[in-house]
């Protein structure tokens, strides 16, 4: 009966797009992906239709493989939504055949699709609504009408502070650079004039004069800062050590 619900969604989309090629929906147990894709296969079955689970709950994955429901020695991604050990048996033969192919995705590319979502989109999406988008990159679908079933938002403040944090390091939109600098005055000024020239915004710095006892390279300077991606913030380290600085990055994730 729940499944039979959920294949709403397959009539809403095809009375809104009815040239859709492909529908992608995420999977757990199967209830939502059995329902979307028996309605869909009912009312055109050129509609291909790809289930997508996170790489460490793909327990639907290896049932189709193997033929028979089989449970996973033990579930690992942030999709909680989708950490299912055991698929549905009542539901297993309508998934083996209705949906055309089953794709998986990891967590970290679930990471960056939230902060995609939520920054051009305005979405709040959880994270096993999000194996769609994430699937999206592994697909040729040119020319092609693709709708990704978004299939909740359940997800705390603090996972979602957690998850932009991570999507923008990620894409190289924030980091920290590491350098050796010699204890005299001045030398802070220098490196904040070479990032302010590169155009990276700094927002931490943490000034260190006890690393070591030798004082001509006993500063450790730590700079976290914005940059606009990954080619912006190689361009601001090469800019160090052409000015004599061998500045190096550390993860920002554990420096913040």
């Amino acid at each position: 009966m729940v499944a039979t619900g959920q294949g709403t969604i397959a009539m809403e989309i095809i009375k809104e797009l009815p040239l859709v090629d492909y529908i992608l929906v995420p999977i757990g147990g199967g209830g939502l992906a059995t329902g979307v894709s028996t309605l869909v296969k009912l009312l055109n079955p050129n509609i291909k239709v790809i289930g997508v689970e996170p790489a460490g709950a793909n327990c639907m994955q290896e049932s189709l493989k193997n033929g028979k429901v089989t449970t996973l020695p033990s579930v690992n991604t942030i999709a909680d939504g989708t950490a299912v050990k055991t698929p549905g048996s009542v539901i297993f033969p309508y998934i083996q055949k209705n949906v055309d192919e089953i794709i998986t995705v990891e967590d970290e590319e679930l990471i960056v699709a939230f902060l995609d979502i939520m920054e051009n989109h305005k979405m709040v999406v959880e994270n096993a609504g999000l194996l769609p988008i994430a699937a999206l990159y592994h697909l040729d679908f040119q020319g092609k009408n693709v709708v990704p079933v978004l299939s909740g938002g359940n997800m705390d403040v603090i996972t979602m502070s957690s998850l932009v944090q991570h999507g923008l390091i990620s894409r190289g939109r924030i980091f920290t650079f590491s350098v050796q600098l010699p204890d005299r005055p001045g030398e802070l000024l220098k490196v904040a004039g070479i990032v302010a020239a590169e155009n990276g915004n700094i927002i931490k710095l943490e000034h260190n004069q006890f690393v070591n006892i030798n004082r001509q390279s006993g500063v450790e300077l730590r700079v976290t800062l914005e940059a606009f991606g990954h080619n912006h913030k190689a361009q601001i380290l090469s800019a160090m050590k052409k000015a004599g600085y061998d500045a190096k990055e550390v993860m920002t994730a554990d420096y913040l």
